[in-house]
């Protein structure tokens, strides 16, 4: 029997690839955040997906639309400066103040779970056509207040960066809704609601 076949039938999908090269490793870890982040919000009610904990105002349902929101932001306007587009268009999206993190209070679960789900499969494709484009090291939008323009490595990064912060914060919020507690999904998870995918 082939152990390579057998050991792979039990690795999760978001699992990153043990020895890849730079792009799998980064997507892998973007991809591994973004599932870890889905689980903890997932197969939530309104009532839950409002839940607050101490002085935060945060909550699981806010974090599904910031975090929709930056995927498609740097997927647009920081990657090629372009308009950020609908669905945000249709709701008036300024990019400025706590809009995304409030205005997810009036949402259902149906539409936070399609405006999460939509925006990552959305955020997966211009990245992937990026990379396949020009790679890494090509130049984005983005830039620092004296005109250096970041590179797209830069750009995943802080995609990286901002699932780690906010995946945290979906730990203590899930925990204290309904003790849902640990690092990785079981390997068997699949979301309960939404369109979400696995790359």
């Amino acid at each position: 029997m082939d152990t390579d076949a057998v050991t792979q039938q039990h690795v999760p999908p978001w699992e990153p690839p043990l020895a890849g090269d730079e792009v799998e490793h980064l997507l892998g870890a973007l991809d591994r955040l973004r599932t870890t982040f889905r689980w903890k919000a997932d197969g939530l009610d309104t009532t839950a997906l409002k839940t607050r904990i101490g002085a935060s105002t945060l909550t699981i349902g806010g974090l599904l639309k910031h975090l929709a929101v930056v995927e498609d932001f740097h997927t647009t306007k920081k990657l090629r400066d372009e308009p950020l587009g609908e669905p945000w268009t249709s709701m008036a999206w300024d990019g400025t103040g706590d809009w995304d993190f409030q205005s997810a209070a009036g949402d259902s679960p149906e539409e936070l779970y399609a405006l999460y789900d939509g925006a990552v499969q959305r955020s997966r494709r211009r990245l992937g056509v990026a990379i396949a484009d020009g790679g890494l090291d090509q130049t984005v939008a983005a830039s620092a207040p004296d005109g250096t323009h970041a590179n797209l490595r830069r750009l995943v990064f802080d995609l990286v960066e901002e699932y780690g912060r906010h995946t945290g914060h979906a730990d203590l919020l899930r925990e204290s809704i309904d003790g849902r507690a640990g690092e990785d999904p079981p390997a068997d998870w699949r979301p309960v609601g939404g369109s979400y995918e696995f790359h």
